[in-house]
């Protein structure tokens, strides 16, 4: 979630108060948006995405970020923090910085209620700013629902919705992503379901089941 702090900063004095501040924020045209924590659900789908994506980049030459590392979406005027992010390649940073990445290839970010508006509009409108940028992969923290935008040439982007725990999505150079690694021990929706090793595990009126259709 964001909270605008109604002050107009310059990017300098941006890099320097998150230097020593308690709290991350991104900046956006001078405003400054401090950054609340995050859901059970949005940090075990984060950490499940980190371990799915490591288990199968062992051996090339992509990096994976956590939510720590700032993206420059548009220089001198838009900064964020991805939930995940991917380089491949070496790591380009943003001009007279070392913590801020300019050349991302793939970007994950959890939906909230607060935020799934913006990660779906404006945000993704900014984030095609980047060159780099190859894939967006906005994962519903609340239902099995992964929305993968992928970019066909400079100005067309593609889309595929996955919706079953049996599906899995393709990244280029990475192997597919299933989503029952994404989901693992998640709770979504009524009927109550976590994803589990053994299937998709339904909880209903205080009872569990292993649904495995």
């Amino acid at each position: 979630m964001l909270q605008a702090k109604r002050k107009f900063i310059s990017p300098d004095e941006y890099f320097t108060a998150e230097e020593s501040a308690e709290c991350k924020s991104e900046y956006y045209h001078g405003e400054v948006f401090a950054m609340t924590g995050a859901s059970v659900n949005h940090n075990l789908i984060t950490s499940n995405v980190i371990i799915s994506l490591g288990n199968s980049l062992q051996n090339s030459s992509c990096l994976i970020f956590p939510s720590d590392i700032k993206v420059q979406m548009d220089k001198d005027f838009h900064y964020a923090y991805p939930d995940v992010s991917l380089v491949c390649g070496d790591i380009e940073y943003a001009e007279n910085r070392n913590d801020i990445i300019a050349n991302p290839s793939v970007i994950f970010e959890i939906l909230s209620e607060s935020t799934k508006d913006y990660d779906r509009g404006s945000k993704f409108t900014a984030y095609r700013n980047i060159s780099s940028l190859k894939d967006y992969i906005l994962i519903d923290q609340y239902s099995i629902f992964v929305e993968h935008f992928f970019k066909q040439d400079e100005n067309e982007w593609g889309l595929k919705i996955f919706k079953n725990i049996s599906d899995q999505f393709h990244i280029r150079s990475i192997d597919a992503v299933p989503l029952a690694s994404v989901y693992k021990n998640i709770i979504v929706n009524s009927p109550l379901s976590v994803a589990t090793d053994n299937g998709l595990q339904t909880t209903n009126n205080g009872h569990d089941y292993d649904n495995h259709t």
